[in-house]
């Protein structure tokens, strides 16, 4: 670690060398899932429930094409697993991925470490073993902060993931998570996913009833072109919507201020309270930057979510134009699905749209599968 402080373990997944900001992540499943999401990308991963790879790797458990993450940290790697849905173990998936592991660590020691000094860089390696080389490897490895990280991750071209009879939803990818798309897919609606730098008069061309901006990796505040076209698209009157990256860019388009946090929120357990409703939601979460409360006005925008760990920002509505934003991801996978009623919230802003899921006796959408 950048701090100089080193721990030693066991080799697993590939064998070689990697580093990135060290950040843990309390989910006690999903580790694929967390494995493969985009805004992870260039992070080290350490998962602080002990036991990982029991149930194997899954392709129906993708979040992305591949791994996202630099490299996985564990205290207890299964390598035989028990699932009938696996098609491999973890070990093969990460050994075809290249990516590389360490396992037999303390993680609850290393966490309450980070917790206390803050994220910090580090390496893994298991070619080179000298500590003093390493240490110095981690000091000279990029910050995050300040990092742009979304034009690494974002798709090469447009392409359009679905077609229904409900409304057109324009997704702007900056590293957006399969089951976004698969949320609004399972509300009938057609979906075009573009390239993050793509001109927002090219989007307007497709005709869409709503934009949405997605997750992503890096530090939102060295994204000017990205912030320049939320800021474009809240001169329409098309109803715009943001999750994590996405919330945090259309705060900053719209004046507000981003901060890097001490220690990131990344797990599946995380309660947040509506503040509209009063009701408590347990939320999935990933996130290493957040809206900075004391620039958030009531001339424009008020906040609709707030984390009970923290009090942090983590849901905004704006006041000038239609748009809704939450730090957050309802889509889940992994974690609970107390939050999908914001697809459908935005969904209602758009005129005309009759939600095509069944619901319950409260008014809330069923939970999604995949």
């Amino acid at each position: 670690m950048e701090d100089g402080r080193v721990v030693s373990g066991y080799a697993m997944g590939h064998i070689g060398e990697t580093g990135g900001e060290l950040c843990f992540n309390t989910s006690m499943t999903g580790y694929q899932e967390i494995m493969t999401d985009p805004s992870y990308h260039g992070q080290l991963m350490m998962m602080t429930y002990s036991h990982i790879g029991n149930y194997g790797a899954s392709d129906e458990d993708m979040e992305a094409l591949k791994p996202m993450i630099a490299g996985l940290i564990v205290r207890s790697f299964t390598y035989r697993y028990s699932n009938q849905l696996a098609d491999e173990s973890l070990e093969a998936f990460m050994r075809k991925h290249e990516l590389v592991g360490l396992t037999g660590v303390d993680t609850r020691t290393l966490v309450r470490h980070i917790r206390a000094k803050g994220v910090m860089n580090a390496v893994i390696s298991s070619v080179d073993l000298n500590d003093e080389s390493l240490v110095e490897k981690a000091r000279y490895w990029p910050s995050m902060e300040g990092l742009e990280l979304a034009s690494r991750v974002t798709t090469e071209k447009a392409y359009d993931f679905c077609e229904g009879t409900a409304k057109r939803i324009a997704v702007y990818d900056f590293g957006v998570k399969l089951n976004i798309l698969r949320s609004f897919r399972a509300r009938n609606c057609t979906v075009r996913v573009f390239p993050s730098a793509t001109p927002l008069s090219t989007v307007l061309d497709w005709n869409p009833d709503g934009v949405f901006f997605s997750n992503g990796p890096g530090d939102p505040r060295v994204m000017p072109q990205a912030i320049e076209t939320v800021k474009q698209a809240v001169q329409t009157d098309i109803p715009l919507f943001g999750i994590c990256l996405g919330h945090q860019l259309m705060a900053l388009s719209q004046g507000l201020d981003v901060y890097k946090m001490y220690v990131g929120h990344r797990g599946a357990n995380h309660p947040v309270k509506n503040l509209g409703t009063g009701h408590v939601e347990v939320t999935t979460q990933n996130h290493g930057f957040a809206v900075q409360q004391e620039s958030v006005t009531d001339e424009i925008a008020e906040v609709s979510h707030r984390n009970l760990n923290d009090q942090t920002v983590e849901g905004l509505r704006f006041k000038t134009f239609k748009g809704m934003s939450v730090q957050f991801h309802p889509e889940a996978s992994p974690g609970p699905h107390d939050s999908h009623y914001l697809f459908d919230e935005f969904l209602n802003m758009l005129e005309g749209y009759a939600p095509a899921m069944h619901q319950n006796g409260k008014g809330d959408s069923y939970s999604l599968v995949k």
